[in-house]
C-alpha cells in the first residue's frame, strides 16, 4: 500500500503533491515508463500505459510542463494572433481553433489586436515566440494583415487562417469564391436576369473574394452588373443600402456578402412593402445561427467554421513535424443552404 491509499484503497489525503516516483511505484514500472506514457510514445504496450494513467489519476498527478518541454522539446502550447472583433466569422474561427487544439491537448495562448498591421502583427509573434510557443496561428481577415505574413521573419511555425496570399505562409480558409459563385448562380437559375451585391469592407480578402465570385458568374452569362454596394458587415449598413434598393423597382434578387448586413437590409424591404421573397429574394453569407429565424428563414452560404479549426490544426502540426506533405493551402469547401428567403422573380421580370 502506497502513502496515497488508505486500507480500503480510497485516496488518502497527500502531504505534499505526487511525482513522477510515485506514479512508478503505484504502477510498477520505471519512471523511464512513465515518462514516455506523458510524452505519448509508441513504445509503451497498451497494459502497460492502462496501468501508468490509472495511477496517474489515482494520485492526482500532474505532470511538470516544463520537464516535458525539456524531453520533447515542445511546451505543449499553440500561439494564436487574433484581432479584437465580435464578428462571426472571426470569433467562430477563433473558438473551432481553441476546440480542436483542446481536443488534440494543446494549450492556446490568444493574443488580440487593435490593428493587423506588420509591426503588430511581427510584435505579437515575437511575443509568442519568446514564451516558447510550438507554433502560431494568425487568423488574417484584413488585407494588410495578409501582407504582413510576406517574407515573415521567424523560426516559429505560422499557419494563417480565413485568407492570405498564396506566396506566404501556408494557409487555410474557407473557399470564398466558390460560395459566391453558388449564391449568385443559384439566384439566376431561378430566373432573375441579374443580381445586386452588398459588399463587406474593400479591405477585408474575404469581402473582396465574394465580389470577385459574384461579378465573374454575372459576367460568364453575360448578365448586367449593377453597381457594388459596400457595407461594413453590421447590420445598420445592411439596412441603409436596403432603403436605397428599395426604390429600385428593377430589384429582383440580392447577394449579401454576410447575414447581419442581409438581416438589416430585409428590414429596410419589409418596410417599403417589397415582399421576400415573392418581389425581392435574398442571400446571406455564414449561415449563423439566427439565420433560420430571420423573417423570412434565410438562404444562405455555410462556412465550416469547425473544420477550419480542426484543418488549421492540422496543417500547423504538419509545419512544425516538417512534413514535406503538408500543403500550402487547404480550402474548405463552403455549403449553400437554401430556405425561404429566395424564389424565381414575379412574371414578366
Amino acid at each position: 500500500m502506497t502513502s496515497s491509499q488508505n486500507s480500503d484503497g480510497a485516496r488518502a489525503p497527500r502531504q505534499r503533491p505526487a511525482v513522477m516516483a510515485d506514479v512508478a511505484e503505484l504502477a510498477g514500472v520505471s519512471h523511464q515508463t512513465v515518462s514516455r506514457v506523458i510524452n505519448r510514445s509508441a513504445h509503451v504496450r497498451p497494459e502497460t500505459r492502462q496501468r501508468v494513467l490509472a495511477a496517474m489519476d489515482r494520485l492526482d498527478y500532474r505532470p511538470n510542463p516544463a520537464a516535458r518541454a525539456l524531453v520533447t522539446g515542445r511546451s505543449g502550447t499553440l500561439g494564436v494572433v487574433s484581432f479584437d472583433t465580435t464578428l462571426y466569422g472571426p470569433a467562430s474561427t477563433l473558438f473551432a481553433i481553441e476546440q480542436a487544439a483542446h481536443a488534440a491537448g494543446y494549450f492556446i495562448t490568444v493574443v488580440s489586436l487593435l490593428a493587423l498591421d506588420r509591426a503588430s502583427l511581427l510584435g505579437a509573434i515575437e511575443r509568442l515566440r519568446v514564451q516558447g510557443v510550438d507554433g502560431i496561428l494568425v487568423i488574417t481577415p484584413y488585407e494588410g494583415a495578409a501582407e504582413a505574413l510576406v517574407n515573415l521573419p521567424t523560426g516559429v511555425p505560422v499557419v494563417a487562417v480565413e485568407a492570405g496570399r498564396p506566396d506566404s505562409v501556408p494557409l487555410v480558409a474557407v473557399d470564398q469564391l466558390s460560395g459566391a459563385v453558388s449564391a449568385t448562380q443559384l439566384l439566376l437559375d431561378l430566373g432573375h436576369r441579374t443580381v445586386w451585391h452588398v459588399a463587406g469592407p474593400p479591405d477585408f480578402l474575404e469581402a473582396q473574394q465574394r465580389l470577385e465570385g459574384w461579378r465573374t458568374t454575372l459576367e460568364a452569362v453575360g448578365a448586367e452588373v449593377p453597381p457594388v454596394l459596400m457595407g461594413d458587415w453590421s447590420p445598420r449598413s445592411g439596412y441603409q443600402l436596403g432603403l436605397r434598393l428599395a426604390q429600385e423597382p428593377d430589384v429582383t434578387a440580392v447577394f449579401v456578402s454576410n447575414d447581419q448586413m442581409a438581416l438589416g437590409l430585409l428590414r429596410a424591404l419589409h418596410e417599403h412593402g417589397r415582399e421576400i421573397p415573392r418581389e425581392v429574394s435574398v442571400v446571406g453569407f455564414d449561415d449563423i445561427p439566427e439565420a433560420q429565424y430571420f423573417m423570412p428563414p434565410l438562404t444562405t452560404v455555410r462556412q465550416n467554421f469547425a473544420e477550419v479549426g480542426r484543418g488549421s490544426l492540422r496543417l500547423l502540426l504538419q509545419v512544425m513535424d516538417g512534413s514535406s506533405q503538408a500543403p500550402q493551402q487547404l480550402a474548405i469547401a463552403p455549403e449553400l443552404v437554401v430556405r425561404r428567403s429566395t424564389a424565381p422573380p414575379p412574371a414578366g421580370r
